[in-house]
């Protein structure tokens, strides 16, 4: 085996496994000699980080410093693993720890001299010399939430009270957020980064016990928080009371002794008591409209709905109080056993997933497993088949089994946990029969309170419960059918119990002949019941009173529209744009893009823990440097509070970051271009990005016209616009009218609202106006 960890007996390291081998001193080592029965030891001095050399074989570069003879003249070596034995060494290999290493060639006697002027060895292991390593466990000390400090890197236990499951960051890797609790009842929120899924903690819900090895302190806005550092690592716990110790993690290596086992079953022990239990578990019998909430469940069956949604098809062997809406799936590429899900109709609900979630809902496996079903005549056969070849005596009932016998395929789908699942309330109305009520299932897109999917092993306590419950689910059980998204379409009503829009409101909302009229004399004034029973699009002219409006708090109403493809997304919160420029920070700005004929460039190091690197680049025009008010700049390196105070002074700022051969745009979920308080986005779909010296092109270079620089950096600018829902009444029926407008109909421009007190108080008042509260719809 490569790679080995010394056990620990009763606290004492096994060191069976090296009394085998010949210890040699590290001045004893000579190139070709025969190494393959012996080992040196010595202390990790340093780590190099894993790299890839030719043919992309990973290589990982230590320095081995031998404690015994430190006076010697050479008394530090320095060992390159290769391929998979360097990948697993980098898990486990920490500053300071004591090793082995065995089965290795020499390199060169006199290849380089230490820094202390001590001649230094370079020694090679692989796996197909047969070099195996060995790594002492480590009694970790662990260190109480309540006692962290800036710049400590520590290892921790804690209870989970939040957590977001690993999401796809605004760059290329994972990202997962996690706040932990331990029992001086401090938390700490911390914020993870890997570029492999896996490597983030594997936490499945709130209660979970988790521990992290090797974990950075730093203060981010005044507050402690917990990043990952070289050679982190985590485990991770259920936290119900009795139930298995497991540790959940990726790593094939880690240290879990006796000690830890008593730690987990402490720290379940005082969660019980001081961590209220999760209270958003909650299964499809109990569900209530207008409610987010986390599910546990099978896969029965996905499709593909259009490029921004995903169907998913479900059940947790309970039913829902209301029939489900259902999604038309004719002329959907359904994967799953139609004939089964048709089966369990009356269990299953559709659930509708959006954006960011589509790619992991793609992603999910359906598994059949194969069932051999036996008449009684069959099991009569084989049994006296078997009693046959016991004793000749008895008789068989013939040389083959009866053609009874036959085989049946199951649905063994993937168990999934849903976080965050959204409910509304749909009514459907119809001639021939009462107003029906309708649940639809939506996981919107963003990562906010959680939201995300998260596949669970068959192991995990939660899974066995929902077993038991599928297996003795009553499939005959009698549900008002399912709403299909194609039935009642012409008597389908526009409004809602919860108020909510459905989906095929919407469509109709966005038609342009839905929107909100302002001026059609021409046309005669119609009564809602009259336009609730005809087909989308019309063009009518009414008048009604506005009843209510949503969202209540009008800053929620700002969206971003992409003008060629039509896409809708929330504007970056301040929290999301620190995120991006936390990633765009860890890369360090390459000398060789600077000091251009385009702009000069300035570098300087950050005074924080990580000692940033921040340049920026002046752009010129004709080769002058332009007064600052009419200057743009690059930064690469920048927090949110830096560029806010250099967009203050300038008059307009860039985030960008290194490329291969230019400076290239941080990434379109970041502003493009930043001026003043405004925010400037650009279309991640509909974009062809170029690289900034295109900016050269622009004849003017004082007045930095948004579309101008997004046009020579191929960029799709997006528009910010206001998205709300009016519901109208004029006495004969309701409707809900679905708004999107830049400036026109509030006179007032959307990009603007957001950072305009002004602003926003005369819409609060334009809103006061059309529909006050505390006034009955009659009096308004």
């Amino acid at each position: 085996m490569p790679l080995e960890l010394i056990k620990e007996v009763n606290g004492v390291p096994e060191v069976e496994p090296l009394t085998k081998l010949s210890k040699v001193d590290f001045r004893s080592l000579q190139p070709g000699g025969d190494y393959s029965k012996k080992y040196v030891q010595g202390k990790l001095s340093f780590i190099s980080s894993l790299t890839n050399g030719g043919n992309r074989t990973p290589v990982l570069k230590i320095g081995l410093q031998e404690q015994e003879n430190s006076d010697a003249e050479i008394s530090t070596i320095n060992v390159l693993f290769f391929g998979k034995l360097a990948k697993d060494c980098a898990k486990v290999f920490c500053e300071g720890d004591t090793i082995a290493v065995a089965g290795f060639i020499v390199l060169s006697a006199s290849s380089s001299t230490s820094s202390g002027g001590k001649q230094c060895l370079f020694l090679k292991a692989f796996e197909d010399c047969k070099s195996t390593v060995y790594v002492p466990t480590t009694r970790y000390i662990y260190t109480p939430l309540n006692q962290l400090k800036s710049g400590m890197i520590v290892n921790v236990y804690g209870v989970v009270k939040f957590f977001k499951p690993p999401y796809v960051s605004k760059g290329t890797d994972y990202c997962s957020v996690v706040t932990i609790v331990d029992r001086t009842n401090v938390k700490l929120t911390c914020l993870f980064f890997s570029g492999n899924y896996e490597a983030l903690p594997i936490i499945y819900k709130n209660g979970d016990i988790v521990r992290f090895h090797r974990l950075k302190i730093q203060v981010y806005k005044n507050e402690t928080q917990g990043i990952t550092s070289s050679g982190f690592a985590s485990l991770t716990f259920e936290g119900t009371l009795g139930a298995p110790i497991i540790p959940r993690t990726s790593s094939k290596y880690f240290n879990f002794t006796t000690e830890d086992h008593k730690v987990v079953e402490a720290l379940r022990v005082w969660a019980s008591t001081h961590i209220s239990p999760s209270s958003t578990l909650v299964k499809l019998c109990d569900v209530q409209p207008m409610q987010y909430f986390d599910l546990t469940c099978q896969l029965l069956g996905k499709a593909e709905v259009d490029g921004t949604s995903f169907l998913l098809k479900v059940w947790d062997g309970t039913r829902t109080p209301f029939p489900s809406w259902r999604v038309l799936i004719q002329d959907l590429a359904l994967e799953g056993d139609l004939s089964h899900i048709n089966r369990l109709q009356n269990l299953t609900i559709d659930i509708l997933v959006y954006d960011n979630h589509v790619q992991v809902a793609k992603s999910l496996k359906l598994h059949w497993g194969v069932v051999l079903v036996l008449s009684l005549q069959a099991v009569a056969f084989f049994v006296l088949r078997f009693l046959k070849a016991k004793d000749s005596t008895y008789q068989t009932l013939g040389e083959h089994p009866p053609a009874t016998s036959h085989l049946v395929v199951i649905p063994v789908g993937s168990f999934l946990r849903i976080y965050s699942l959204h409910t509304k309330l749909q009514s459907v109305n119809s001639e021939t029969q009462a107003t029906l009520l309708a649940l639809e299932f939506h996981l919107h897109g963003g990562t906010s309170y959680g939201r995300g999917i998260r596949v669970l092993p068959e192991t995990n306590s939660d899974v066995d419960q929902l077993k038991k419950i599928l297996e003795s689910a009553d499939l005959t059980a009698n549900q008002s059918h399912g709403i299909c998204q194609s039935e009642h379409e012409d008597s389908f009503p526009t409004v809602s119990s919860s108020g909510s829009v459905s989906l095929y409101e919407v469509e109709r909302c966005q038609q342009l002949s839905a929107t909100i009229l302002t001026d059609h004399q021409y046309l005669e004034k119609t009564p809602l019941c009259a336009i609730l029973k005809q087909k989308a699009p019309q063009q009518y002219r009414i008048r009604a009173k506005l009843r209510s409006y949503k969202p209540r708090r009008l800053f929620q109403s700002v969206k971003l529209h992409c003008p060629k493809c039509h896409s809708l997304q929330e504007v970056p919160h301040e929290g999301d744009l620190d995120i991006i420029l936390q990633e765009g920070a860890t890369k360090t700005p390459d000398a060789k893009l600077q000091n251009t004929l385009l702009y000069d460039s300035k570098m300087w190091t950050a005074k924080d823990q990580e000692e940033r690197k921040i340049a920026i680049h002046f752009l010129k025009n004709n080769g002058i440097l332009p007064l600052s008010n009419d200057c743009l700049i690059l930064i690469e390196g920048g927090t949110v509070g830096e560029i806010c105070k250099l967009s203050s002074k300038f008059h307009s700022v860039i985030p960008v970051k290194s490329g291969h051969e230019d400076l290239e745009l941080l990434d379109l979920s970041a502003p493009f271009l930043i001026q003043g308080k405004i925010h400037h986005y650009g279309c991640k779909q509909c974009s062809n990005l170029r690289p900034m010296q295109s900016l050269n092109s622009l004849v003017d270079k004082t007045q930095w016209i948004p579309s101008s620089v997004a046009e020579v950096l191929g960029i799709v600018p997006l528009q910010h616009v206001f998205v709300m829902t009016f519901t109208l009444d004029d006495g004969t029926g309701v409707l809900e009218a679905y708004l999107m407008d830049s400036e026109k109909f509030f006179q007032i421009p959307a990009s603007e609202i957001l950072i305009n007190d002004d602003l926003q108080q005369s819409m609060d008042m334009i809103m006061d106006m059309f529909c006050p509260l505390g006034l009955k719809i009659g009096r308004q």
